[in-house]
């Protein structure tokens, strides 16, 4: 991986047979994805986003080529070794939120760091920083039904960014979001990612999201045709 690299592709290609037909989900994909990014991954339906997401988040594995995080090529790695990548290195905000339904929002911030064996203590403050940082203080102790959707979406962040990974992947995070929420969103992210430097990958549909992404990466029949960076 050359230097600043967190992620990096190498021909990956992701095969799917459905009964007598070979779909190509992903065709020979070589990428980079470099720390500090805030990318997204755009394309009509179809195009491979997801699987490709799923690709850098270790939820999928290529029929062909290499994946490395953070140097490490997890191709290579043990189921065991490979839920330990995820659970160190990668945080995931899906679409539904995924949300544990009988936890509050702080013990959702601090499942994955409990997970991780960190002290109470720390990751309890830590949880409490982070809500108060992403404008939850005050909603700590309330379960995900009795927040709304965009406060479920920002205890979701909080959750994937509680244990500094080195990537953050969110899929389709605007989609279940009115446009004011999802933007609040958005900004709230790109924000993370000018202050504390987290690196975000995302994929959608959202011309919203597309809009406030400094790296777009455009795919369609599961081949990148366009990587484009904004100016700063």
């Amino acid at each position: 991986m050359s230097a600043g690299a967190v992620v990096r592709l190498e021909g990956v290609s992701r095969l799917y047979r459905q009964d007598s037909i070979v779909v190509r989900a992903l065709q020979a994909i070589d990428l980079e994805i470099r720390e500090g990014d805030f990318a997204v991954l755009v394309g009509p339906s179809g195009s491979g986003k997801t699987t490709l997401l799923n690709m850098i988040g270790g939820l999928d594995s290529p029929t062909e080529g290499r994946i490395w995080v953070a140097g490490v090529e997890i191709g290579r790695l043990s189921k065991a070794e490979l839920s330990e990548v995820r659970l160190r290195k990668i945080g995931f905000v899906f679409q539904e939120f995924n949300l544990i339904p009988v936890l509050s929002a702080l013990e959702n911030v601090e499942f994955v760091m409990l997970l991780q064996g960190m002290p109470e203590a720390q990751r309890r403050a830590r949880a409490y920083a982070l809500l108060k940082d992403l404008g939850l203080e005050g909603l700590e102790q309330r379960r995900p039904q009795q927040l709304s959707g965009g406060q479920q979406q920002r205890v979701a962040v909080a959750r994937a960014i509680a244990a500094e990974p080195i990537i953050v992947l969110p899929d389709e995070p605007t989609a279940n979001l009115d446009s004011k929420a999802g933007g609040a969103l958005m900004d709230m992210m790109r924000r993370l990612n000018a202050e504390r430097g987290v690196t975000f990958v995302f994929s959608t549909h959202d011309p919203m999201v597309v809009e406030r992404a400094r790296r777009v990466i455009r795919l369609r029949d599961g081949r990148i045709e366009a990587d484009e960076r904004k100016a700063a």
